[in-house]
């Protein structure tokens, strides 16, 4: 059996927003970490998480197999984090789903978490949705003791989200989009706890798929409000109606647009995890809620949904 401190784990996208957590917590349990992308200097940023040796960097793109090939090899647990927006969803989300698990299959890799998101679905209205989807029958295809994460709205420190919010908030006017849209916000290192857990341990969590939200299901209008009583900026709210919503996401295309047209589609689909499905509770840490009607948050649980019998515990 090989111990920890021998363990390699290759994390597609280490250098993103929820990467950065998913490696912080990985280098915490002992094992190395190699992360992959395009651009290797984005990652550096996890340097001080590790001790030297500990943790590495490989230049990968996951629509370039052999890229991929590279990257996995020599891992005993891949992470593949990998999502955009836009024309390469196809590439990334389906190609490179596709690529990362073949190479970990070839390599007899013992462990594989794929990050898609909560309303994948080949029905889904959006792009987005879509291809996220084809991407988790491409993960089951050739690796189908994978374990699959879906996260609802993830927020954290830099999340581009709600500092997003915050900066559209110095107008004197604040339009809300989607304004009665529901989304169960999780906390990001509570989503990157779970991602590490399940790399780590593929005995308990393999083969088994993950919707991931946290303890408050919120409408955007709360999630607007939240913000701008941690921001302690007060603009004036104004809901805007679903046409206005729809009109605006067809100018999607123009640089600076508030959304785009795939992100409208997104929002009219599922954003709330299942009901009816085990809790996965942190234990011996308070995680940050998103203050609602003017009361300051605390600690909450992240609930996992996945198929009955089975949860992150």
């Amino acid at each position: 059996m090989i111990e920890r401190n021998e363990e390699l784990v290759t994390v597609f996208g280490g250098g993103g927003f929820i990467g950065r957590y998913v490696c912080e917590f990985l280098l915490r349990s002992g094992v190395r970490v190699r992360v992959a992308q395009r651009n290797p200097r984005q990652a550096y940023i996890i340097q001080p998480l590790g001790q030297v040796g500990r943790f590495g960097f490989e230049r990968a793109d996951v629509a370039n197999l052999e890229s991929v090939r590279n990257a996995v090899h020599g891992a005993t647990a891949v992470v593949n984090l990998c999502g955009v927006f836009g024309s390469k969803m196809r590439a990334v989300h389906v190609d490179g789903a596709r690529n990362v698990a073949e190479a970990a299959a070839d390599y007899r890799i013992q462990s594989l978490v794929h990050v898609s998101a909560i309303g994948a679905s080949l029905e889904a209205q959006s792009g987005y949705g879509r291809t996220k989807a084809e991407g988790e029958e491409a993960i089951r295809k050739d690796f189908p003791r994978a374990t699959i994460i879906r996260p609802s709205l993830v927020f954290g420190p830099d999340d581009e989200l709600t500092n997003r919010f915050a900066a559209i908030a110095n107008l004197p006017v604040l339009p809300v989009i989607a304004a009665k849209r529901n989304f169960q916000p999780v906390y990001v290192r509570d989503l990157a706890k779970a991602i590490a857990m399940a790399a780590l341990e593929p005995g308990r969590f393999g083969g088994e798929t993950y919707e991931i939200g946290g303890p408050q299901v919120m409408s955007m209008i709360e999630l607007n409000r939240a913000i701008l009583e941690i921001t302690g900026q007060k603009p004036d709210i104004a809901p805007l109606p679903d046409f206005a919503g729809n009109l605006l996401s067809r100018f999607g295309w123009l640089p600076g647009a508030p959304i785009t047209r795939d992100q409208w589609l997104m929002l009219n689909g599922t954003m709330c995890r299942r009901e009816g499905y085990p809790v996965w509770r942190p234990s011996g840490s308070s995680r940050p809620r998103l203050p609602r009607s003017g009361s300051s948050g605390s600690a909450g649980s992240t609930r996992v949904a996945s198929s009955p019998g089975a949860g992150l515990i």
